[in-house]
This record gives C-alpha cells, structure tokens and sequence, in this order.
C-alpha cells in the first residue's frame, strides 16, 4: 500500500504517515493510532515496538 492509499484512506496528513513510516515520529497521536489500526485491521501492539534507547 502506498503513502498516497494511507492518506486517502485514513485523512490523516502526509507528514504524520512519513514520519511514522520512517519510524522518526517523536510522538503518536492516538486518533492517528486508532485510524491506522482500523485500515490495517490490527492491534496497537502490532503496530508499535519498545526498544531500550539506554542499552
């Protein structure tokens, strides 16, 4: 699916989709959140990864 799909299908703004692309987002808004997992059909968990920046 490209870019150009999510923003169609979801309204949200292209810089939001790229940046949570890119996996550069410094946050998530959570309509955002909810909005892709409905797309998706997925959980948050499916969607999201915690990484230990201090190790």
């Amino acid at each position: 699916m490209k870019i150009s799909d999510v923003l169609r299908e979801t309204g949200l703004s292209r810089n939001t989709v790229t940046l949570m692309y890119k996996e550069t987002a410094q946050r998530i808004d959570i309509e955002a959140l909810d909005k892709l997992c409905r797309l998706f059909e997925c959980e948050v968990a499916d969607m999201l990864e915690f990484t230990d920046e201090q190790a």
